[in-house]
């Protein structure tokens, strides 16, 4: 875990962290709000996202969390408030300079023909290509890399879709980091993995933070939420539930508001990290 200062602020029953940091945020959010087709998807959302830490953003389906990564990735215009990317308005960058620093993998990531792994990755490098030149030394370059970190080199000839699942998402991460972005989002990137993968995945986001970027990923597994992020978004019903640390923010009675289970919480002796046991409705309430 990652050292820095982290208040806390209660509000009803709900509780929020904030961040004082000696640098920029690489993201602001002050009282967001966001409407699709007049409909409220989120409500007042006010956080801070500091350089280097892997958020996981958690809550039930349809609690917002796709929508926010978008929000994040500046696809979504908001109703109100405002959103600062590195200190700056984010409504004051071009459309190229956010893909230069934000990258987003999708949920679904559907290839209808038979590119090359390499040319997915390729692809990454669009914010930093003219149209109608060639690839640069340095995109070859930064495809390379983004492979060799995924660890998918021995795959660079091969169609994207003959690969496995766990391999093709390695494969849309390297398009993601081919970007060089400061920031990575993901909406649920192990969701349709198994559990060595699903593994391999986060071992290597938080590889990726520890060496400097920022990551913000959607996860529905609390447990590995709880092992591999530094700090923890809640969502319930499109608002913030909490924000913070994640023995902060799950909690037994947060997680049965939410997530309407029962739970008991303990500390994995093993990894030292919050560890979450669902209980039986019916027998707990029977041995109350």
């Amino acid at each position: 875990m990652r050292a820095y200062r982290c208040s806390f602020i209660h509000c009803s029953n709900y509780v929020f962290s904030t961040w004082r940091c000696s640098q920029v945020n690489v993201l602001d959010f002050r009282d967001v709000s966001i409407l699709i087709q007049r409909k409220s998807i989120l409500r007042n959302l006010s956080f801070e996202i500091p350089k280097g830490q892997f958020v996981g953003l958690i809550g039930p389906n349809g609690s917002g969390k796709s929508t926010l990564l978008r929000t994040m990735s500046g696809w979504l215009p908001r109703a109100k408030g405002r959103i600062s990317l590195f200190g700056q308005p984010l409504e004051s960058y071009k459309r190229r300079d956010i893909a230069r620093l934000v990258s987003f993998v999708p949920q679904d990531t559907v290839v209808d023909f038979d590119f090359s792994v390499r040319d997915i990755v390729m692809m990454g490098r669009h914010p930093y290509m003219s149209r109608f030149k060639e690839a640069t030394r340095e995109d070859l370059l930064a495809a390379k890399r983004a492979m060799s970190t995924t660890e998918i080199s021995h795959l660079a000839n091969r169609a994207v879709t003959s690969l496995s699942g766990g391999q093709r998402q390695m494969t849309f991460i390297a398009k993601a980091l081919a970007q060089t972005p400061k920031l990575l989002l993901l909406d649920e990137p192990i969701s349709a993995l198994d559990i060595r993968h699903q593994l391999h995945t986060l071992e290597l986001v938080r590889q990726l933070t520890s060496d400097g970027l920022t990551a913000v990923a959607a996860l529905h597994d609390l447990n590995l939420a709880a092992r591999y992020c530094d700090l923890l978004i809640l969502l319930h019903q499109g608002q913030i539930h909490g924000v913070g640390l994640p023995k902060d923010v799950l909690t037994p009675s947060s997680i049965l508001e939410v997530y309407e289970v029962h739970v008991e919480l303990q500390q994995d002796p093993w990894l030292g990290s919050l560890s979450i046991t669902t209980i039986n409705t019916e027998e707990h309430f029977h041995n109350s």
